[in-house]
């Protein structure tokens, strides 16, 4: 019970400041905002090779195939065909609801969804869990390829 009740506060909190960005510079539209908000409702879902349900859990890819059909999207399931699939956000400007593309090993991608300019949610097997991390740290900065959207 622990676990739910702060996995609701931890996704209330940002869904209220994902809400606050419509008066911004950064429009969270409807299906940008469904997407995010699917991703963000995964918090603490286990990690899970191969998962792409929040009752199996989750990998990186799985996740993001997972909030862009919540939110009617078809996109493909492995981070490497998501990336070369998606549209590239040009002027490496992510918004919340674009993916984040990384290199984390010789033939290893990661996939990751931005929530906001600065963090993104995804499935990660060193914690074990979906959970929020920054783009800016230099373990992501130093594997990023770059990011791509299913997105309008």
């Amino acid at each position: 019970m622990k676990r739910f009740a702060w996995r609701v506060l931890v996704v209330g909190s940002l869904l209220l400041a994902l809400s606050g960005l419509s008066g911004c510079a950064t429009k969270v539209d409807g299906r940008r905002a469904e997407v995010v908000q699917a991703g963000l409702a995964q918090i603490g879902t286990p990690y899970v090779y191969g998962g792409a349900s929040p009752a199996k859990g989750f990998d990186c890819s799985g996740l993001t195939y997972y909030a862009h059909h919540s939110a009617g999207l078809t996109i493909p399931r492995v981070a490497r065909k998501q990336q070369q699939a998606s549209k590239p956000v040009k002027g490496n400007r992510p918004r919340p609801g674009d993916m984040v593309f990384f290199k984390t090993g010789p033939s290893t991608y990661h996939v990751g969804l931005m929530v906001d300019k600065e963090r993104f949610v995804h499935a990660s097997t060193s914690r074990g869990q979906v959970r929020l991390d920054r783009l800016d740290k230099p373990y992501w900065q130093a594997r990023y390829l770059g990011a791509g959207t299913y997105l309008n």
